[in-house]
């Protein structure tokens, strides 16, 4: 395991007073390993998981040669440019079962979706392109289709003895619909990642308590906790530890020892008071960070026992931007998920001019909606203070303005973090 100091001297350019937004998440990829642990879960309760090894289709899906849509079956060769083709149909093949008659030329069986394709038959053609010719015939018109259309093949979806899905994906509603789909009543996953949090500072009330002044009611735990859920992580709330060494160090030594991670929010700014900086430096490895960017400039990363450590800053927006950008891709590694990347960005047209000077990265918080040409367009939220948590209700993602970014004109097109599903 490798300490910071010599992650730091394999990044160019390191320096943990000025580090640009782009350079932290090289940092955690070196700091954070998958979790080893393994077990074997119910396809119901797959979910969010993370698998730990490739699933392997047993079988081809669809097993057979089917129909794709509801219509008649014929032997494609019959078709002839330029001329209509009339056929009689001599029988019905259902979904479930194979059907058993023998089809001869100018025949056709009619057929329902997802039925097996009679011995001989490589072609359907949907009922509504069809029109009756009499005598029970139908007739199909020139040039509507070719042979082969509307056949799906065996093993077209997936072939028996292949990998379906592969170690390192996380399982969403499709993934564990097509685990099902192979007939597996379980996959083998990573276990849970744990996570412990707990806020810090003496001007922190918990809910429940009555208000007092110079004091504010805490939203980070609740944000957290959300945030932590959406990934499918265990978590454990340590609730608001006070600015007190012994009460600080009772919580990061349980925390060490129940958890994967641990996250704290509060305590890690200039000028702050030293308690929470200093247990942390006195228990772990830890780094004390200046990012370039707005909001979320002071962070703390490193270890403390087993346990990785992120230290977010105390201000409601910061804490939610720095998980977003840093803390959520660390957490999927972590998970041993092979995609760690953060939230993609969309592009689009700013409504407005916004002001940024070169050298940090600015998160806008925005509001997207579709523009009129067909794209996307974006206008921010109003007051991007930090500590404006409405904004993030108000928003849908956050307007990424890059460290090498300069001032944005109206129509410009900006990079956006787009929140659905992730927030």
């Amino acid at each position: 395991m490798k300490t910071l100091e010599q992650i730091a001297a394999e990044l160019q350019g390191y320096d943990p007073n000025a580090l640009p937004a782009g350079h932290v998440n090289d940092f955690l990829a070196r700091l954070v390993t998958p979790v080893a642990e393994v077990e074997e879960v119910p396809t119901l309760d797959l979910l969010g998981r993370v698998l730990a090894r490739d699933v392997v289709s047993p079988i081809s899906v669809p097993p057979h040669d089917n129909s794709a849509m509801d219509g008649y079956a014929f032997d494609g060769g019959q078709l002839q440019p330029g001329q209509a083709l009339r056929l009689q149909p001599v029988g019905t093949a259902l979904a479930g079962k194979a059907w058993q008659g023998s089809v001869a030329a100018g025949q056709c069986v009619k057929i329902m979706t997802g039925a097996i394709m009679p011995a001989g038959l490589d072609t359907v053609v949907p009922q509504e392109f069809t029109r009756d010719a009499g005598d029970g015939c139908i007739e199909i018109p020139a040039g509507i289709l070719q042979r082969g259309d509307n056949r799906r093949h065996a093993g077209e979806d997936l072939m028996a003895g292949r990998p379906a899905l592969r170690a390192g994906d996380r399982l969403g509603p499709a993934a564990v619909g097509l685990v099902a789909s192979l007939g597996l009543p379980t996959a083998t996953v990573r276990r849970r990642v744990k996570v412990t949090y707990f806020s810090t500072g003496d001007e922190i009330l918990s809910l429940g308590e009555p208000p007092r002044e110079g004091a504010v009611y805490d939203s980070n735990r609740y944000t957290v906790r959300g945030l932590l859920q959406r990934l499918g992580c265990e978590v454990l709330d340590l609730g608001v530890v006070r600015d007190e060494p012994a009460a600080l160090e009772a919580a990061f030594r349980r925390a060490a020892a129940e958890a994967d991670a641990i996250i704290t929010s509060g305590g890690v700014s200039v000028g702050e008071a030293d308690f929470t900086k200093a247990m942390m430096r006195q228990l772990g490895d830890v780094a004390f960070w200046k990012i370039a960017m707005r909001p979320g400039r002071p962070m703390a990363v490193g270890r403390i026992g087993r346990s990785v450590l992120f230290g977010l800053p105390g201000n409601p927006v910061a804490v939610m931007v720095t998980f977003l950008a840093f803390v959520r891709p660390a957490l999927l590694r972590l998970m041993g998920c092979s995609d760690t990347a953060p939230p993609p960005l969309l592009r689009a047209r700013s409504l407005e001019p916004l002001r940024k000077k070169p050298g940090r990265t600015e998160y806008q918080r925005g509001i997207v909606a579709p523009a009129p040409d067909g794209g996307l367009q974006v206008r921010t939220t109003g007051n991007q203070g930090s500590g404006v948590l409405s904004s993030m209700v108000q928003g849908n993602g956050l307007i990424v303005l890059h460290h090498a970014q300069g001032n944005v004109a109206v129509g410009d097109e900006v990079d956006v973090m787009v929140f659905e599903g992730v927030v």
